[in-house]
């Protein structure tokens, strides 16, 4: 650009020359010369170096476009530029993005003149903590500032700026919550906050923020569950909350969002079904709610989703079959139903035609479908029934003579040992022998410490290894000195007299003797369980240990061995027991996971329908 421009041209008042490819430096000229300017865009070009000073004489200034060019300002002497503009005193719009602005945002900012409407910085180099004096601003109806590297909060500046319609401060370090009182910003129609390290709990208090089209804090840290009140949000058209650390099930009715076409959930850890209001959104037109905890099925108020054309479900807990409405949706062309727990035959018509369009990767439950899927075909109708029959008889016979076989066993065991109070059961087909104070203390290295497995009320756990039976077993010493322990151990014993179940804990002996110093000593020797107790599972004490996890097979295996043990208990083992100590600590898992109740030592036997002995509870 010809640096004498503004002698050539003194009565310009637009000068715009955006989106071309002019270079070098800003002429002084358009400041000293062309002095009634009102309006200077050089947007979209290659210019380099600092901001003209010369521009602050432009008094009758109402928009200033310098942004994607090359501009520099590193030090103080750079930023200069910002106190010449105090004095365009009708300056409205300023935009100085995608340059090449380093460092910290100088407290100069505030001298820009309190007309600014619109100031834009984004996409530039600045670094540290904004200053609060940019608060001043407060005619301020957008700011950017994103795609810098600012830190600290937000607090202590963004509150004054109450004018504000859009605020862009994403992709920059900020830390810390959001502050509460951004919710006094009501006139904000696009806040955009994503790309940070924001943490705790969303403020509950944005839901009203009614004036809200765009809300973006994905990739940050946020807890907690989504707020309910943001069903309020009934301008919204854009919501993300991607890729952050919200838990909880979603309580969020937002079937009043009648303009959202864009709803991201992804990546987060929500639990729960999917709500029916989803389907309520007419206009969504993409709908990401993948890599989360979500269980149930797929809801069928989908079919009313007639504008979507991205869902994404994948790598949840989803079960049930693919809703045939989905091939209904017209104009869904990108559907991601991969790494759930579906079954059933798949839709061929629809977005289901094009194998491309769709993913169902990690769903082993599923056939037919596209051929281009390479799922395995659905056996017909009448052989699937066919073979249901089948199994159901196969079922049956099986548990049938199981049950016979199981009533001669203990008839004969019955008969073998009335009345003993406390028998040896068999082990791998041989009678486990009987043991000793010494053998046992032996097997514990007289009781260490080391092989203490656990506490309970009336004595200690501990891991062992019987040296003639050459077995691992799990040794439970009772503490005598602890009031009702002796009741305890003989109301264990009682209870697991003549009781043989699966999922019950396989009680091997008892030992009732005395130890070296002539203490009455008591102990009950068990099948030692790798797995240790539920609990362990449930809730891990936090350390270098790798964290475990249980499947939700693993868990309704779990659930389902519990129920048997306990019905068993109640109806089906001669005189009822009630175990009356029910906890994790008390279901102990095996080398494959299989639950085993055990702990009996408040056992109650019932004696009829109207009274129940209770072992040792006082």
């Amino acid at each position: 650009m010809p640096p004498n421009i503004g002698k050539l041209l003194p009565h310009l008042v637009e000068f715009t020359l955006e989106n071309n490819m002019f270079e070098g430096s800003i002429p002084d000229s358009l400041g000293n010369n062309a002095l009634g300017l009102t309006k200077i865009d050089l947007s979209y070009n290659n210019f380099t170096g600092r901001i003209p000073t010369s521009l602050g004489k432009l008094s009758n200034l109402t928009f200033l476009n310098l942004e994607d060019n090359q501009l520099v300002a590193r030090n103080n002497q750079d930023w200069e530029f910002l106190n010449a503009l105090r004095n365009c005193r009708s300056l409205e719009v300023f935009s100085l993005s995608y340059n090449e602005l380093q460092g910290s945002l100088p407290q100069s900012i505030s001298n820009l003149p309190t007309s600014l409407q619109v100031l834009l910085l984004g996409g530039n180099s600045l670094s540290g903590q904004v200053p609060h004096s940019i608060g001043k601003l407060s005619a301020l109806t957008w700011l950017g500032l994103g795609e810098n590297n600012f830190s600290g909060t937000i607090e202590g500046w963004i509150e004054n700026l109450k004018s504000l319609g859009r605020l862009s401060l994403q992709s920059n370090n900020f830390t810390g919550p959001i502050p509460s009182s951004i919710s006094n910003l009501t006139r904000l129609v696009k806040l955009l906050l994503s790309k940070h390290e924001f943490d705790g709990s969303i403020p509950a208090s944005l839901g009203n923020l009614r004036q809200l089209l765009w809300l973006d804090l994905s990739y940050n840290n946020f807890q907690g569950s989504i707020p309910a009140n943001f069903g309020k949000l009934e301008q919204l058209v854009s919501f993300d909350l991607s890729h952050n650390n919200l838990q909880g099930d979603i309580t969020l009715d937002i079937s009043k969002l009648k303009q959202l076409t864009d709803l991201r959930f992804s990546s987060n850890k929500l639990t729960g079904e999917i709500p029916d209001s989803f389907g309520e959104c007419q206009q969504l037109e993409t709908l990401l709610i993948d890599r989360n905890h979500l269980t149930g099925n797929i809801p069928t108020s989908f079919k009313g989703l007639q504008s979507l054309k991205t869902l994404n479900l994948s790598h949840n807990n989803l079960s049930g079959t693919i809703p045939t409405i989905l091939k209904d949706l017209s104009l869904l062309n990108k559907l991601d139903l991969s790494c759930n727990h579906l079954q059933g035959a798949i839709p061929i018509s629809g977005v289901f035609a094009n194998a491309t369009a769709v993913s169902l990767n990690g769903n082993w439950g599923l056939c037919g479908g596209a051929i281009d899927l390479h799922m395995p075909a659905c056996p017909a109708v009448s052989r699937v029934i066919e073979w249901k029959h089948y199994l159901t008889i196969l079922l049956i016979l099986t548990f049938g003579f199981m049950s016979l076989g199981m009533s001669i066993y203990i008839m004969l065991v019955g008969k073998k040992a009335p009345g003993r109070p406390c028998i040896l059961l068999h082990s791998f087909g041989k009678k486990f022998p009987r043991v000793s104070y010494k053998d046992l203390a032996q097997a514990t290295e007289n009781f260490s410490e080391l092989n203490l497995v656990g506490r309970g009320s009336y004595g200690s756990v501990y891991k062992g290894k019987l040296t003639q039976a050459k077995l691992e077993v799990a040794i439970k010493v009772f503490d005598l000195e602890t009031r009702f322990a002796d009741k305890s151990f003989i109301s264990e014993c009682e209870s697991l007299r003549t009781i043989r179940h699966r999922n019950l804990l396989p009680i091997l002996t008892a030992c009732s003797t005395v130890d070296n110093n002539g203490n009455d000593f008591k102990a009950l020797i068990y099948e030692f369980m790798p797995n240790e107790n539920l609990d362990t599972w449930l809730h891990q004490k936090r350390g270098g240990v790798a964290p475990k996890f249980l499947g939700l097979a693993q868990r309704l295996s779990i659930g389902v061995g519990t129920a048997d043990a306990i019905a068993y208990l109640h109806h089906d083992c001669g005189r009822p027991i009630v175990h009356c100590d029910l906890k994790p600590t008390n279901i102990l898992l095996d080398e494959d996971m299989n639950a085993h109740l055990g702990d009996f030592g408040i056992a109650s036997l019932v004696i009829d329908s109207r009274s129940i002995a209770v072992g040792v509870t006082p």
